[in-house]
């Protein structure tokens, strides 16, 4: 059988070349691995981006639909102070109608009572 045979500075010589090799792959590896991360890092920050402008122009929207239909609320709050001012002078509430009517109905009542009686003392009579 063949046999080689080294000397030590060759060994060490092999040694070094191959963790330099080793080494350099290393770093070609780690090197290519940044980058992917530096490029997936960039279009996560151009989404981001985009979503904040998107939520930015809805909030923004929605801000002025706010404004717009808080105006509307004070013109409807409005109105609706408008009518309970209102409401006193134009209309009779049913418990004042019923105590009216109920006096109105004993008076008349009463004056029955008294023709009634008029009449009966002039049969009478």
């Amino acid at each position: 059988m063949n046999v080689v045979q080294l000397d030590l500075w060759h060994l060490i010589t092999l040694l070094l070349a191959f963790f330099g090799a080793v080494a350099g792959f290393g770093k070609l590896l780690l090197g290519q691995v940044e980058k992917r991360l530096v490029e997936r890092f960039a279009a996560q920050d151009a989404a981001r981006e985009v979503t904040q402008k998107h939520w930015d122009d809805q909030f923004d929207k929605l801000e002025r639909a706010s404004k717009e239909e808080s105006g509307h609320w004070l013109q409807i709050e409005r109105d609706l102070m408008s009518l309970k001012a209102d409401l006193p002078v134009q209309y009779v509430r049913r418990e004042d109608y019923v105590r009216n009517q109920t006096v109105l109905e004993a008076k008349l009542d009463a004056v029955a009572v008294r023709i009634e009686n008029i009449q009966l003392r002039s049969n009478n009579a």
